[in-house]
């Protein structure tokens, strides 16, 4: 391997033990891994765990799989591991954002670390096993239970998303909350509220809807035949209940977005699949997961990896434009 990439002994096994960062540039890495590649090698994991303690497995513990979100974290997550040698076991946790139950007899046995997504750290006692490494997504940062945080930059993205509505002149606006107890769904209302208010005549109400289309359905339909000023515009906490809202505005005979505006968050498949196409902010979740995962090897090397925010991106499609005219 070492003749096939024009280097030394020593460099392959420094690339091959994840050992070279600081010793050998990134491109010679590359130039090992793709050798490698080419000649077949597949590390003995069973020889290497022995040496190192280690089960080279990580658990990636998520509320449910009930949207593409969790399974593009898992994604992302996935290719840096497997960069390393490491497994991910996917696990959607039965209770959502409840306490987690163990899915294996011991946890620290079988397991090297555990990254979370969109849940409290103290819903991971059960499946950490007491004492393993553990990195949160999309969580509470000031969660002390957690080594290491990877968020996204939520308040920005609902800042984005009611500055759009604000700008196109929409002063009543409804916010559709998703009924779950997180971090994320709170720092959302929070930074909406605020931006919101910021701008004199405008007014924020809000709709609890549980998370799925159904329930953004009637949660829309609540709001929007409701006696008095109609909303123009509803901010939707995902793209499912944004669904929800362009079916319920479409049973009341209303017109997205001639009539009102409707946005969402994360940027599913769904959100092109519907007719306007939506309005909402881009969650990079690959992304997420892929410094999640880095995040977790760099603990697992020893080192202390920094709290990690990544930036968001309102896409503005059909689903919004300026309200209409009184």
């Amino acid at each position: 391997m070492a003749r096939v990439a024009g280097v030394s002994q020593a460099t392959v096994s420094l690339v091959l033990g994840e050992k070279w960062p600081g010793r050998v540039s990134e491109r010679t890495a590359e130039t090992v891994r793709a050798a490698a590649r080419d000649l077949g090698y597949r590390p003995n994991l069973a020889a290497r765990s022995l040496r190192l303690g280690r089960t080279r497995t990580v658990l990636l513990v998520v509320p449910a799989l009930t949207t593409e979100f969790f399974a593009r974290v898992y994604t992302g997550a996935e290719r840096v591991a497997a960069d390393h040698g490491f497994g991910v076991v996917l696990y959607p946790s039965p209770e959502g954002v409840g306490p987690a139950r163990d899915p294996f007899d011991s946890a620290r046995a079988s397991l090297d670390g555990v990254i979370a997504s969109s849940m409290a750290a103290d819903a991971l006692a059960a499946v950490r096993g007491g004492g393993l490494p553990l990195v949160m997504l999309d969580s509470d940062p000031d969660d002390a239970a957690a080594a290491a945080t990877v968020n996204l930059d939520i308040a920005d993205g609902a800042r984005q998303a009611a500055g759009h509505l604000l700008r196109l002149g929409h002063r009543r606006v409804a916010h559709l909350a998703a009924a779950v107890d997180s971090w994320t769904f709170r720092v959302r209302a929070r930074a909406l509220a605020e931006a919101v208010s910021e701008v004199p005549g405008a007014a924020l109400s809000t709709e609890p809807a549980g998370l799925s289309v159904e329930e953004g359905r009637r949660a829309a339909e609540r709001v929007l035949a409701r006696p008095g000023p109609r909303p123009t515009a509803l901010v939707c906490d995902d793209d499912i209940l944004a669904a929800g809202a362009c079916k319920a505005a479409r049973r009341l005979g209303l017109r997205i977005p001639d009539d009102v505006s409707v946005t969402g968050f994360d940027d599913l498949a769904l959100a092109t699949a519907v007719e306007p196409e939506l309005t909402t902010v881009r969650l990079p979740a690959e992304a997420v997961g892929a410094a999640g995962m880095r995040a977790l090897m760099t603990l697992l090397d020893g080192e202390t990896p920094q709290d990690t925010v990544l930036p968001v991106d309102l896409i503005p499609r059909s689903s919004t434009a300026p309200p209409p005219r009184p």
